[in-house]
C-alpha cells in the first residue's frame, strides 16, 4: 500500500508517464509508422554509448541550473537569473580561459572559481532587492538576463572576438583550462564529478544544516520565520548566493568542457530549463539528478526521432508544457493524497 509520504513521487512519475503517453499519440497520429516511431524515440538514445554519453553530456548543464533553481523554489522565490547567470559566468570563464596560462588543473579550477564567484555576486543583488525592498524577484531576475545578455554580447564582440574564426566566437582557449574526458568514446567531462559533487553538497546544506533548516522555515512562511527568530532578509540574499554559485559555476564548466571557444550568441536556454527539472525533481537536490537526465534522455531521443523517423524534434516541446502543466498544478491527484491521509488517521485512531 502506498503512504502519503510517497506521494509526491508517485504524483511526479504520473505526470511523466501520462505526457509519454500522450507523445505517443501525437506520434500515432502524425507518424506513417508509429511503432517504429516510439521504439526510436525510447530506444535510440541508449542503444550506444555515444548516445548515452549525449544524454550524460546534456543532462549536466541542467543539473547546475536544476540545483540553483531547487535551492530558490525552495525559498518560495520564483527567480529565473540561472539564465543569465549561466550565460555570463561562462563568458567569465572564458576569458579566463583565453588570456592566462597557468599549469596543471589550477587553469581550470581558477576560471570555474572566478565564474562562480560572478554569478554569486549577480544573484546577490536579486537577492538584495528581494529582501530590502520587496521587489519582485520575478520580474528583477527576468531584467538582469537581459542586462547581462547584452554586456555579454559586447565584451564577446569588442573584447574576446577572434576576427579570423568564420562565426562570431572568441579566441581559442588555452589547451590547459579546458576540462578532461573520463569516459572514453563520449564527451563526458570532469564537470560531470563537479555537478555531482555540488548536488550532493547542496542536499547536506538544505536537510542537515541550520541554515538549510531556515531556508525551508522561511519558504514556508516568511512571517512565522521572522516570529521565530529567523532573520529572514539574510537568509534570502544567502540563498541567492548559493543559487549564483550553483549557476555561475554550471556555465563555466559547460563552456570549458564542451568547447574550445566561447560561442553563444543567444542565451543557452539551461537557465529556464533548469526550472522544470527543479520542479520535477520537487526542488529536492538530489532529485534533480534523476530529472536532468529523464529531460536530456527525452531530448535526445526527440533527436533521434526527428533523424531517423518523420517526426519533428518539436514534438518534445509538447512534452515538456504537459509536465509543466500537471506538475504545477497543486489539484493534481490531491484527492487521492487527502484520501491515504484520512485511512492512515483512522488506522492510528
Amino acid at each position: 500500500m502506498i503512504k502519503s509520504k510517497h506521494f509526491e513521487f508517485v504524483r511526479t512519475a504520473a505526470v511523466v508517464l501520462i505526457a509519454l503517453l500522450l507523445t505517443f499519440i501525437m506520434i500515432s497520429f502524425v507518424s506513417s509508422k508509429p511503432l517504429e516511431t516510439i521504439f526510436i524515440f525510447l530506444y535510440e538514445p541508449l542503444s550506444s554509448m555515444s548516445h548515452a554519453g549525449n544524454i550524460v553530456e546534456m543532462a549536466i548543464p541542467l543539473m547546475f541550473t536544476g540545483l540553483a533553481l531547487s535551492l530558490l523554489f525552495k525559498m518560495n522565490m520564483f527567480n529565473l537569473g540561472a539564465e543569465g547567470i549561466f550565460y555570463f559566468s561562462g563568458l567569465t570563464a572564458a576569458a579566463v580561459a583565453i588570456h592566462f596560462s597557468l599549469g596543471g588543473f589550477l587553469h581550470p579550477v581558477a576560471a570555474i572559481v572566478l565564474g562562480g564567484i560572478v554569478g554569486a555576486l549577480i544573484s546577490a543583488v536579486t537577492g538584495f532587492l528581494k529582501a530590502k525592498w520587496n521587489a519582485n524577484e520575478l520580474v528583477t531576475s527576468l531584467m538582469f538576463n537581459s542586462i547581462l545578455y547584452g554586456v555579454g554580447q559586447y565584451l564577446l564582440n569588442y573584447k574576446l572576438r577572434d576576427a579570423a574564426a568564420f562565426q562570431t566566437a572568441s579566441f581559442k582557449f588555452d589547451p590547459t583550462a579546458l576540462l578532461s574526458r573520463i569516459v572514453p568514446g563520449t564527451r563526458i567531462h570532469t564537470g560531470l564529478i563537479i555537478a555531482l559533487g555540488c548536488i550532493v553538497a547542496g542536499h547536506y546544506f538544505m536537510y542537515k544544516t541550520r541554515w538549510g533548516y531556515e531556508l525551508r522555515m522561511t519558504g514556508a512562511n516568511r512571517e512565522f520565520a521572522e516570529y521565530s527568530g529567523i532573520k529572514t532578509a539574510k537568509v534570502i540574499i544567502f540563498v541567492h548566493l548559493l543559487a549564483g554559485l550553483a549557476a555561475g559555476i554550471g556555465g563555466s564548466v559547460e563552456v570549458l568542457g564542451m568547447y574550445n571557444r566561447f560561442q553563444w550568441n543567444a542565451l543557452p536556454g539551461y537557465g529556464l530549463d533548469g526550472a522544470l527539472v527543479a520542479m520535477l525533481a520537487k526542488n529536492n537536490p538530489l532529485g534533480v539528478i534523476g530529472s536532468a537526465l529523464f529531460l536530456a534522455y527525452i531530448r535526445v531521443g526527440a533527436d533521434m526521432m526527428s533523424r531517423y523517423s518523420d517526426v519533428p524534434a518539436e514534438m518534445i516541446s509538447i512534452v515538456q508544457a504537459v509536465i509543466l502543466l500537471l506538475v504545477s498544478a497543486d489539484q493534481f491527484l490531491k484527492f487521492w493524497k487527502n484520501r491515504m491521509l484520512l485511512k492512515e488517521a483512522q488506522k492510528h485512531a
